[in-house]
């Protein structure tokens, strides 16, 4: 049985090293290079750069251009006050205007909204930064469940490989016995069922590894095919403090800082919507040039005249009544201020919650270790005992099958227990932002 088990891990040792293994670390800073959350909080953070200016926030002047040239054909009939002078009548008559200019406004004071406003782009700006790194947060944490789901599955696979070794071991000593006619069939035969039982069950676990690795590829945003193996140690932190994880989230989190963030956005919506009832000056300024051309020929008429002007002054205005909207706009804000202030209200209720639960889970995993650590040793020393009694015939086939399914089940229970252990010391780190780290 030991040299089955030895072939067996030899085997697989042999298929890791062609595969190549795949890190952690590796596979985190190709999630990170390839991840579409990522990419697109980047693009919203470029957005947020662009629309980041003093123009945007109205703070300069807006200056327009404008040319324009008219023709008219019409027909024209002029009478004059001298009864000696014949009425005047032209057909076809050909008039053109045309004119240019340069014109400019510049809000001077618009109720300080203007700075407001300023204020509101740079904070938009702090909140996609904030956005990134949630997003590189969530991905980290993503692969890394992933990658310890891998190593989760892959450690079932040999725990069952060498449960399938035991039944390999047992159905020949069954076939023997019952060729020499030591044994009956029927042990030969619940033999033979037991290991294809314990093959088909061998097999299932290699499907989920496969969709393991699927998962992760997926992930890193490569092919789904893409062959790779991985650490088979699940290592985990034992120091992790509640109260240093608390502080922590409530100080770095990233969505109860995008939720404090929407808080201030929300104040400064209500102050813009305040800033419109106050009165707004404007400096207007312009160059422009006019030409009309008149073609009826009547006499002492203006043949052409040509206009050059500079222009400039000051503009104010305010709003008197507008059918009560810029009320309910304020009132509006108000509202929404409030819903802010809610939902970071939220939040921090939830993340506690999520905190307190993931951190007993997580104690009780560690408990659980040093429980089923001890079961699966006594369960190994047991069957070793149990095959040597059942070689000599000291024991049925039944309870050596027991013995069997208690130490898969033992080791399977351990590696369960240090899955979750790492699973949720990775979701208590990334709570507190410290996934990172």
């Amino acid at each position: 049985m030991k040299y089955v088990l030895l072939l067996i891990s030899t085997c697989f040792v042999i298929h890791v090293e062609a595969q190549g293994v795949l890190t952690l670390d590796e596979a985190v800073k190709i999630s990170l290079e390839n991840n579409y959350a990522i990419k697109i909080a980047k693009s919203n953070q470029k957005i947020a750069d662009n629309n980041n200016t003093r123009g945007n926030a109205g703070m300069l002047p807006v200056v327009t251009g404008s040319a324009n040239k008219n023709y008219n054909i019409s027909s024209v009939t002029i009478g004059l006050f001298d009864p000696n002078l014949p009425t005047i009548e032209r057909s076809g008559v050909s008039n053109n205007t045309g004119g240019a200019g340069v014109n400019a406004i510049w809000t001077l004071y618009d109720g300080l909204g203007m700075f407001i406003a300023r204020d509101r782009l740079r904070e938009l700006q702090k909140t996609n930064v904030t956005q990134i790194e949630s997003s590189v947060e969530n991905s980290i944490a993503q692969v890394s469940n992933a990658y310890y789901d891998i190593i989760r599955q892959s450690r079932r696979v040999k725990n069952l490989k060498q449960g399938l070794g035991i039944s390999n071991d047992r159905l020949k000593l069954s076939r023997d016995r019952y060729e020499v006619g030591q044994g009956s069939k029927v042990d030969f035969l619940s033999a033979q069922v037991d290991y294809n039982e314990d093959k088909a069950a061998l097999i299932a676990q290699e499907q989920a590894l496969e969709n393991a690795k699927i998962s992760l590829n997926s992930l890193l945003i490569r092919s789904l095919q893409e062959e790779f193996s991985t650490n088979d140690t699940i290592t985990y932190d034992k120091s992790l403090s509640l109260e240093i994880l608390r502080e922590a989230t409530l100080k770095q989190n990233p969505l109860l800082i995008l939720a404090e963030q929407n808080k201030r956005l929300a104040e400064m919506d209500l102050k813009l919507q305040k800033s419109a009832q106050l009165p707004q000056v404007d400096f207007i300024t312009g160059y422009n040039y006019n030409a009309s051309n008149n073609g009826a020929g009547a006499p002492q008429a203006t043949k052409s005249l040509q206009n050059f002007a500079f222009s400039y002054g000051l503009r104010s205005s305010i709003n008197i009544f507008d059918g009560y909207n810029q009320k309910r706009r304020i009132q509006n804000a108000k509202i929404g201020q409030e819903i802010a202030n809610l939902q970071e209200g939220d939040l921090r209720n939830q993340l506690n919650t999520a905190l307190e639960r993931t951190y007993l889970n997580y104690r009780n995993a560690l408990e659980l270790i040093k429980l089923e650590t001890e079961n699966y040793k006594i369960a190994r020393q047991n069957i070793d005992i149990a095959f040597e009694r059942y070689k000599v015939g000291n024991s049925a086939a039944y309870e050596l099958r027991e013995v069997q399914r208690n130490a898969v089940a033992a080791e399977t229970r351990l590696i369960e227990a240090e899955f979750n252990a790492k699973i949720t010391e990775i979701e208590l780190l990334r709570l507190s932002s410290k996934i990172v780290e």
